[in-house]
């Protein structure tokens, strides 16, 4: 069977990553193992990173810790809105984006994003802003399309947040879903749009880096430059305490320094994504080759891509359709499958597009 449904892993864990957790799962003291919030050596770790990779200087306060991105979006996202508000997030998304507005009694809505390029259009940005609207979710690198937005981009997305913020009286937030910003190919530089906009959250996971999406960490961090940040901590805290205590657990908590220095194999990634791009283009698909993170987003040979999935899946190939992510027509690939997954799909895909066309041309 050759998996590329999800970003799961296909291979044993790092070694490393392994270690980490079997040494600080040892009980220093009785209560190593009781309720942590935000351990204070955990906040310290990502501030020294943030500060290696970025050059900027978050305050400890001001480092969110949580299982995943995942909570970091659903705290973020009722901490700025009130149900009945507008959330506006950039399609094709990451397809949990819409449940976890309406699950906060908000109204999603859309910018869309169109193909081939996918880039972000701050126009586009801007027409889908109504005075609703309380927050903007922006995803650099891209989940699906593996689009990384450039400086000019997101100085663009700041300039139509500080309008329609203007507008309102108020605040309209940016929501930076930065998961996969360690994962970007071809020796770019990442920029995040925390960096361009005051009024931002920074919301990052471990699990994509590490490729450990069962073990959730992650954190929200609040930009230096943000205004009034005080009473952002606090409402912060109090929505972690009211949503189910999403805080990670203690022993990631405790091993979060040495895992902040580790990373999956970015050459053997970046490998495997330029043997997919070039497999599925001989074979005569179409599909621009990711700027970053794992996944690539070919175009169907067919319309029905809910059909075309299914094709693949009778020769144990199984891939996202792209209805999924909002691009019917388009089907998503986790480059997250192993090499022999690789080697036993590639001709299946060959044999598809040949299929499609027979049934195209009869």
């Amino acid at each position: 069977m050759a998996d590329f449904v999800a970003g799961n892993p296909q291979e044993p864990p790092l070694p490393e990553f392994v270690e980490a957790i079997q040494r600080w799962a040892v009980p220093r003291d009785n209560h190593w193992f009781a309720y942590k919030q935000s351990e204070p050596q955990a906040r310290a770790a990502v501030v020294a990173a943030l500060q290696e990779r970025r050059g900027v200087a978050f305050d400890l306060e001001d480092i969110h810790l949580t299982n995943g991105a995942f909570a970091g979006l659903a705290l973020t996202i009722r901490v700025v809105a009130d149900p009945g508000d507008e959330i506006v997030y950039v399609s094709p998304p990451w397809f949990f984006y819409e449940a976890l507005i309406r699950l906060a009694g908000c109204t999603p809505a859309r910018a869309v994003a169109e193909p081939p390029a996918f880039d972000l259009d701050p126009d586009a940005l801007a027409r889908a802003i109504t005075p609703r609207t309380r927050a903007v979710i922006v995803n650099s690198p891209n989940n699906p399309t593996g689009r990384v937005y450039s400086p000019e981009t997101l100085k663009g997305v700041a300039e139509v947040l500080t309008a329609a913020s203007e507008r309102a009286g108020r605040p309209v937030w940016l929501i930076s879903d930065e998961s996969y910003c360690r994962i970007v190919f071809d020796g770019r530089t990442y920029a995040s749009p925390t960096s361009f906009y005051p009024w931002s959250f920074l919301i990052y996971t471990y699990g994509k880096t590490l490729l450990t999406p069962g073990q959730r960490l992650g954190y929200v961090a609040l930009p230096p430059d943000m205004p009034d940040r005080e009473s952002v901590r606090a409402a912060l805290f109090a929505a972690q305490l009211g949503l189910g205590y999403p805080f990670p657990n203690a022993v990631l908590q405790y091993a979060l320094g040495d895992l902040e220095r580790l990373s999956i194999d970015l050459p053997h990634l970046h490998a495997k994504r330029d043997r997919m791009v070039a497999g599925l283009r001989e074979a005569g698909y179409e599909l621009q080759s990711p700027e970053g993170t794992s996944y690539l987003l070919p175009r169907s040979p067919l319309p029905d891509d809910q059909a075309f999935t299914e094709w693949l899946g009778e020769e144990d190939v199984f891939v996202l359709p792209g209805a999924m992510v909002e691009l019917p027509g388009y089907f998503r690939i986790s480059l997250t499958a192993n090499d022999e997954m690789i080697d036993a799909a590639l001709p299946v895909f060959a044999r598809a597009l040949d299929r499609a066309g027979a049934a195209t041309r009869s």
